[in-house]
């Protein structure tokens, strides 16, 4: 088993080495690394990956060869006990039974019913239409239908419906190094594009040594000059996890390309939307925040701004405080955003879903609106079209 998941990680372009696998043998030789599939985690990336760089991508190969070996969910759930969100059954109804199931009736009674709920249930339930669980009517829980509830323990989205989600989630960061796809994601950003003579002459002026060794009667007048490069600052702000997830691929592409065409380019990660703080790192975002409003001191207004994200999530994340799934949030996302578009004049998002299915989420009118139609899809089309919208 351990032989396969060293050619596991050659084959996924980690290439660890023949003597760092025996050194990782060596230490479980000594009883290291045993105890639970986390321990081993930790053990084996230490021993076996050289570069942080590389994490994410030891993340995703470790995730799929070890799927299924262990629950590592450990204590996800303090308050509501995992046997009452253990999957047996998942809801499905037709679209007449899901109209007839009425929402709880906005995010405040939502909230309040649910604590309601926490302080009188005591045992699981299943299949219901009141209590947290599973495969049921209820706005809380599981696997079940409600088209304004608080998911719960569930490991991904299913209806992109819950106001609220109860869940651990771990983001990977985006691979920088991913070059499959990306020349024509890079051809698309040349149109944003501003040149200028900058930085130290090391560059031979071709027309200037000609036009002085003329004037000097042929005697040699080598000219130099600063290397023409492209001025533009770029901020770009990266939505990561949940319903992100399917367009992981598509979002390193752009971040490869850009890395590569803007020479005055920064980036962030947030989660659906956007609130009083962003992250670099995703495996340190619960720890090493930075404050927007520091962004917006530390960036002058002549960044162009790119906001890439599905725009999918619940209204309420973007216009009501609280409404975030992961944190309580004292603003509204919106009041966030348009402080951010206050600060940068130009500004652009770019949505990985088909434009054809955006009529269908009330949170991308939403944030079409805030952005005053300053959204274009991921697509070559989309991205020339954001450029250019950029670049005036």
């Amino acid at each position: 088993m351990l032989l396969s998941f060293f050619f596991a990680l050659r084959e996924g372009g980690l290439k660890p080495s023949v003597t760092e696998f025996l050194a990782l043998l060596d230490a479980l030789k000594h009883r290291l690394g045993w105890f639970s599939l986390d321990e081993f985690y930790v053990l084996s990336r230490a021993i076996l990956v050289k570069d942080e760089a590389k994490y994410d991508r030891f993340d995703q190969i470790f995730g799929a060869y070890w799927k299924g070996i262990e629950d590592v969910a450990g204590d996800l759930f303090t308050d509501i006990p995992e046997e009452w969100l253990r999957k047996q059954a998942e809801l499905m109804l037709t679209d007449e039974e899901k109209a007839k199931i009425e929402s709880m009736g906005g995010f405040e009674k939502l909230m309040e019913e649910l604590k309601k709920r926490l302080e009188e249930q005591n045992e699981r339930h299943e299949g219901g239409n009141k209590w947290v669980g599973t495969a049921g009517r209820s706005p809380f829980g599981a696997y079940g239908y409600n088209p304004e509830g608080v998911r719960i323990g569930q490991d991904k989205g299913r209806m992109r419906s819950a106001v609220k989600v109860w869940d651990k989630r771990e983001f990977a960061n985006l691979d920088d190094n991913r070059e499959l796809g990306t020349r024509n994601i890079k051809l698309a950003l040349r149109r944003l594009r501003k040149f200028a003579r900058q930085g130290a002459e090391d560059t031979l002026d071709l027309p200037g040594t000609i036009s002085g060794t003329a004037k000097q009667g042929g005697l040699l007048d080598i000219r130099m000059q600063p290397e023409r490069r492209n001025t533009i600052k770029v901020l770009i702000f990266f939505d990561v996890g949940g319903s992100m997830d399917p367009h992981v691929k598509l979002c390193e592409e752009l971040f490869s390309a850009a890395k590569s065409e803007f020479k005055h380019m920064e980036y962030y990660y947030f989660h659906n939307f956007l609130y009083e703080s962003v992250w670099k790192d995703n495996r340190r975002r619960r720890s090493e925040k930075t404050p927007t409003n520091e962004v917006m001191r530390t960036f002058g207004e002549d960044y162009r701004v790119i906001f890439v994200g599905d725009a999918t999530m619940s209204p309420y994340e973007i216009a009501y405080p609280g409404g975030s799934v992961e944190h309580w949030n004292e603003e509204a996302g919106e009041v966030w955003m348009r402080r951010l578009l206050g600060h940068f004049e130009k500004a652009a998002w770019l949505n990985p879903e088909p434009e054809a299915h955006w009529q269908y989420s009330p949170s991308v009118g939403l944030t079409q609106e805030i952005f005053e139609n300053r959204m274009f899809p991921l697509t070559l089309d989309g991205l020339d079209r954001a450029m250019r919208k950029l670049a005036r």
